[in-house]
């Protein structure tokens, strides 16, 4: 087929030109099957079942449609050819247009088809549990948390997320020792999974007197989160404490023993919950954020086999260490992974993250049809 030797995948050397339009009518085939399921009575009465089937329609509707316009346009082209070398005057001129048009529409179609077919982020459909810590800096990291944690909230707001606060440890002036939300909605994993690292702040502080700058961190950790068939916990491996919940300074907010410490012994991972009056919501909460803990422990694991290079996100919390950094003085944010700096801090805080987000996305893809490890 003319005018597609182009399509290749990034998979070191690439498939073949046709091990890949094999795969395309392999996936146009399941789709032509998954479309036959939505409409299957059986499917529409489980619930689980529909939302795995409409999952997996949502992910090959694009590509089947890429697949279709590109095979139409193959066709068409061999057609326009064949017209322009019977024709003169005006109308070979027309059909020399034409031409153009076509082979322009199936490079386009090519480099579309390419990033679907790239591997997919198996957390791709997954909604998210944030974690957001003060790290060094002391009370103006604890702030700078709470800075952040608003920037999310707003993003979530734009994404039309649904935010729910899991746990907070608020500090005494007012920011977050830490916090721990969840998120939900559509894309969620797939915009969120490079907000994961030390932030660094670069401000005045309220607390100081002279006017000097000073540079603090908070660590962002994000977790696909995870349903219970997919981690198995042995409640034998738990031990679980309970105890009074307390406010900012250790004071005493309730007069019950509602609060819960999880501790999930053959890994050492401990997760307390408190923001509820009720034991059983916070031993929930704490066992939602457990299984997203371990999930993403297991597949760090796996991929650390792959690749011994592969960065933690938080790493040491240090302020050197950092995937981004926050200047209030020159209105400035930079991310660091991809030497991005837009001076439109202001509007970033108020959740404007799309060009951060979009930047970061295009350059793991790009890293993928090169072959490369993404971020």
């Amino acid at each position: 087929m003319e005018g597609a030797g182009r399509l290749t995948t990034g998979e070191g050397q690439g498939r073949s030109l046709t091990s890949v339009l094999e795969r395309l009518a392999e996936l146009e085939k399941e789709h032509e099957d998954v479309v036959r399921q939505l409409s299957d009575p059986a499917v529409l009465s489980d619930q689980r079942r529909l939302r795995d089937v409409s999952r997996r329609h949502k992910e090959l509707e694009p590509i089947v449609v890429a697949y279709r316009s590109y095979r139409r346009a193959l066709e068409d082209l061999p057609a326009a050819r064949e017209l322009y070398s019977e024709s003169s005057g005006d109308d070979r001129e027309m059909l020399r247009g034409e031409i153009d048009e076509i082979e322009a529409r199936i490079a386009d179609l090519e480099d579309q088809i390419k990033v679907l077919l790239l591997p997919r982020d198996p957390n791709d459909a997954k909604d998210v549990i944030v974690e957001i810590r003060g790290a060094e800096g002391g009370e103006e990291a604890n702030l700078f948390a709470k800075d952040l944690f608003d920037m999310y909230s707003r993003y979530a707001d734009r994404m039309g997320w649904k935010l729910e606060v899991l746990g907070s440890d608020p500090s005494d002036m007012g920011g977050f020792n830490e916090v721990t939300f969840s998120l939900r909605g559509d894309g969620v994993w797939t915009r969120m999974k490079h907000e994961g690292g030390p932030h660094r702040v670069q401000r005045v502080p309220v607390t100081e007197s002279q006017g000097r700058i000073h540079t603090s961190s908070a660590t962002v950790t994000v977790l696909p989160e995870a349903e219970e068939v997919e981690v198995d916990i042995d409640p034998n491996d738990l031990k679980i404490d309970v105890y009074r919940s307390t406010g900012p300074g250790g004071q005493s907010v309730n007069t019950t023993d509602s609060a819960v410490r999880i501790t999930h012994l053959p890994t050492g991972i401990v997760v307390a919950m408190q923001d509820e009056k009720s034991q059983i919501q916070n031993r929930a909460k704490a066992m939602q954020v457990l299984r997203a803990r371990l999930l993403k422990a297991e597949q760090d694991r796996q991929a650390a086999e792959l690749s011994q290079q592969r960065r933690s996100q938080v790493g040491g919390g240090g302020r050197s260490e950092k995937i981004r950094t926050y200047n209030f003085k020159e209105n400035r944010i930079t991310d660091h992974r991809i030497g991005l700096t837009l001076y439109k801090l202001d509007r970033v805080l108020m959740g404007d993250l799309d060009e951060l987000v979009d930047g970061l996305v295009a350059d793991e893809r790009s890293r993928q049809l090169r072959g490369e490890d993404a971020l």
